[in-house]
């Protein structure tokens, strides 16, 4: 009750002493120009959505009430000033017919010079995506940018015409005496007024909003229509209790007054012996009551439920979880999915939980080694903190969020001692855990295909965190049993796969998990590559890996349900149905080696030291050759990972060449490019009386091109880039019958001689005539609002400064009459060379 009446004595003597704008010892300041251009954006981009305005202003009212309690853990002092930690709300109509809405807090509160920093300026490192993304797009009716950039207290500028801050900070040992300032602005004004308070301090501490409401948002009146927005957006956004100050009328009896009884007196004493007979009567009908209609004034507390993770799951809406996430983790998009449990730690501490997939993964995720910093740790409602320290979720996981509130740990230990404590350590394996059950469960039911939005919750997760995932099966040693089946690859048949899935339709006989790695390769590309064109033929599925982790991730897993992973670039290739040929089939390719061996030894003696062996083909249907890396030898994947690790460093090891070198070179028989290479190998003459070395140079040319064009097309680079091009010039000159010898006119104008003279002093001057000093020739119109130019607008107002300053600067100077002065030209003295270089060695010396 003393809290009630508290409330309404502070908000009766607001009704009554509410400061107009113009005060004395007011000091007006203009917006800074960042500021201007958000507020107007804000009232004109968003106004069919102004409903937000309520819920950012909640939102930093607890920010300030979190903040105080913060505080006083180190600072007691903080506290006074005022009973307990609130949130309250009340409209009501002033004598001259003004509506005012004010929200009040008894958080931290502000000094004067906080007020003009925190509502007159800003300094986000998100303005300048914000402005640019409002002016670029038709925002309106979205709904969605506040809040997502920190404009809180810009909504208010939504529902009123003007708005009154009145805050007065909460007492600290550097200011035991705060006094109580009001911050002042209009909606269609480019500056704002802070003043000392007329009223003094009469909120003790905190802040509060007064919204002079406008014409067409009345509706923010109604207790119905508040009430409903705070259980809707604010409910959940606070632990600290909101109040909303009502009035009713009820009817009261009129309560009558009953005659005194006249007191009875006995003259004998025998009176008391004598028996008292009472008359009985007809009962005697009652008259109606009269009532009365008085007006009840009470305080309704709107976020009384228990915590939503305190409450039974089953009794839970999914729109409840919905909007419990995004007040909490100020996310303006729907959570992916979510797993409401409770568990013990194993150590004695009980704690009940929600888990929350986001819809999205931070841009900062892949640049810096942050730790989760979405663990809300509770302990008995109480929030403790979200920095885990060393017991944080490992990198793979960091992004999925929280809320844990534990029931038997101490409140009043520290945040380090807190982080060394057994419970936080099985805290993080829980978490890990339940996460991986939860992907699970959303997986298991898309592949039931019985519910669309389950199909599209997992299909987004899988766009999202794949990448994520694949990390954490290579990091997570522990559980990348569990996550492996939850990554997607692409393959040659199927836009995205599991390992089990692949498993599942995998060939009769086929006894390798096949995959072909190219980094920075999509997959119709890699579908296209000369190492997959037997697999492609035969209806064999190919993991299809083009991302950085790809490979990274099935070399980890090496086996998968008793499969080995085959890299298709690679010799060894395998169907697994190789025993299963039909005789005629194996003489074919017995015939082949035989019919072929003059090449295989005209390819090897040509290519030493660049492959360690050549052989024919099995995966090759159309191509000519390939070059497969050999078992111990490195993919061009695989060099180019190498070679982007230690781009800049010599370190080039003996292993590191020798794996370089281990290539095969496959040939495939069927080409007729190479059915005519080997007739042409095979017209050489067998001695050495009889060569043709014309012949033989021209053939080696076109050898040296085909294995170029071999590695090329297997991913791997040139050796000599530009005697490929030289080569492949000297051909097209053949084909083209022009003579190879036929020089090229490189006639080239020589440079200019040294200048041995040094350079003059104004040679290399920066020459800035060409500058539009005119701010018209910029395109921008001095002394207008800039709401739609988006090139360089800081410029405009620095133009004005500029102009305002040198116009004050121009009125402020006097003329000066001009004055011809005559004065006899000084003699120049006559000073020779060796004196003049001594004058300028001793001023060298000197300085």
């Amino acid at each position: 009750m003393r809290l009630f009446r508290a409330l309404s004595l502070s908000f009766t003597v607001l009704a009554a002493t509410l400061p107009a704008i113009a005060q004395d010892g007011a000091h007006k300041h203009t917006y800074q120009s960042d500021v201007a251009r958000l507020r107007k954006i804000v009232i004109n981009s968003l106004y069919s959505h102004r409903d937000v305005f309520l819920r950012e202003l909640i939102s930093n009212a607890n920010d300030a009430i979190e903040k105080l309690r913060l505080t006083s853990l180190t600072e007691p002092m903080v506290l006074s000033g005022a009973e307990s930690m609130n949130i309250t709300l009340r409209a009501f109509k002033e004598e001259d017919g003004t509506t005012k809405l004010v929200v009040r807090d008894t958080g931290i509160g502000m000094t004067p010079d906080e007020l003009r920093a925190n509502l007159g300026t800003l300094a986000k490192s998100g303005t300048s995506e914000f402005l640019a993304r409002a002016e670029k797009t038709d925002t309106t009716g979205t709904g969605n940018l506040i809040g997502a950039f920190g404009l809180g207290f810009y909504s208010s500028f939504l529902v009123a015409d003007k708005v009154y801050v009145a805050s007065i900070a909460a007492k600290t040992p550097a200011n035991p005496e705060p006094v109580q300032y009001v911050f002042a602005s209009s909606a269609d004004d480019s500056t704002f007024e802070v003043y000392p308070d007329p009223r003094g301090n009469t909120l003790g501490r905190g802040t509060e909003i007064t919204m002079v409401l406008k014409e067409d948002a009345l509706e923010y009146t109604d207790t119905v229509k508040v009430t409903e927005l705070v259980n809707k957006h604010s409910s959940f956004a606070t632990q600290f209790p909101i109040y909303l100050f009502t009035e009713r009328t009820e009817e009261v009896p009129i309560e009558e007054e009953t005659p005194a009884e006249k007191p009875v007196k006995e003259s004998d004493e025998e009176a008391e012996d004598e028996a008292v007979v009472e008359d009985v009567t007809d009962e005697v009908e009652e008259k109606p009551k009269q009532t009365q209609t008085v007006t009840v004034e009470e305080w309704v507390h709107l976020n009384s439920q228990p915590p939503i993770w305190m409450r039974d799951p089953k009794t839970v809406t999914d729109e409840e979880y919905e909007l419990f996430y995004q007040s909490t983790f100020k996310d303006y998009e729907k959570p992916l999915g979510w797993a409401h449990f409770s568990g013990d730690s194993g150590s004695g501490t009980a704690f009940k939980a929600i888990l929350y997939i986001p819809s999205k993964l931070d841009d900062s995720f892949w640049q810096s080694q942050q730790t989760a910093a979405d663990i809300r740790l509770m302990v008995k409602r109480v929030f403790i903190t979200s920095d885990l320290g060393e017991d944080a979720l490992p990198k793979w996981a960091s992004w999925v969020k929280v809320v844990v509130d534990a029931e038997d740990l101490p409140l009043n230990v520290s945040r380090e001692l807190l982080q060394n404590t057994r419970f936080l350590r099985q805290l993080k394996s829980i978490i890990v855990k339940r996460l991986i059950q939860t992907l699970t469960k959303m997986a298991e039911r898309a592949a039931q295909k019985d519910d669309e939005e389950d199909e599209l919750a997992w299909w987004r997760v899988s766009q999202v965190f794949n990448n994520a995932l694949k990390l954490g099966a290579v990091e997570d040693g522990k559980n990348k049993e569990k996550i492996a089946p939850l990554v997607r690859l692409p393959t040659n048949q199927r836009k995205d796969t599991s390992l089990d899935e692949y498993v599942e339709n995998r060939k009769k006989g086929q006894k390798q998990i096949f995959y072909l790695a190219d980094m920075g390769k999509s997959p119709e590309v890699l579908a296209k590559s000369v190492f997959v064109e037997k697999l492609n033929a035969r209806g064999y599925e190919v993991l299809l890996l083009g991302q950085p982790l790809d490979e990274i991730f099935v070399q980890n897993l090496r086996i998968w349900k008793k499969l080995p992973f085959q890299d298709v670039a690679k010799s060894g290739l395998k169907f697994g149905d190789e025993d299963q040929d039909p005789e005629d089939e194996k003489e074919q390719q017995q015939e082949l080696a035989e019919t072929y061996k003059p090449l295989l030894d005209w390819f090897k003696k040509e290519t030493q030291g660049a492959v360690r062996n050549v052989v024919i083909s099995n995966r090759l249907v159309t191509s000519p050759c390939a070059i497969v890396a050999d078992t111990y030898g490195y993919t061009a994947n695989m060099e180019k990972m190498l070679n982007a690790q230690n781009q800049g460093s010599d370190a080039k090891t003996v292993m590191h060449d020798y794996a370089k070198k281990m290539k095969v070179l496959e040939i495939n028989p069927r080409s007729p490019l190479i059915e005519g290479l080997l007739k042409r190998v095979a017209q050489l003459p067998a001695e050495d009386e009889e060569r043709d070395i014309e012949a033989e140079d021209e053939l080696r040319e076109v050898t040296s091109v085909l294995i170029d064009g071999a590695l090329v097309r297997s991913g791997f680079e040139v050796p000599d880039s530009s005697e490929f091009f030289a080569r492949m010039d000297r051909i097209l000159r053949r084909s083209l019958g022009v003579s190879e010898t036929a020089p090229t006119d490189d006639t080239v104008r020589p440079a200019p001689p040294v200048d041995p003279s040094p350079p003059a002093d104004d040679e290399f001057a920066f020459d800035d005539t060409h500058l539009p000093l005119d701010p018209e020739l910029l395109g921008l119109k001095v002394g207008e609002p800039v709401l739609e130019t988006q090139e360089a607008p800081q410029v405009l107002f620095e133009v004005e400064e500029v102009e305002d300053v040198v116009a004050a600067a121009e009125e402020s100077v006097p003329e000066v009459e001009e004055v011809v002065v005559e004065e006899p030209v000084p003699e120049v003295e006559e000073v020779t060379f060796e004196e003049e270089e001594a004058e300028e060695k001793h001023a060298h010396d000197e300085l």
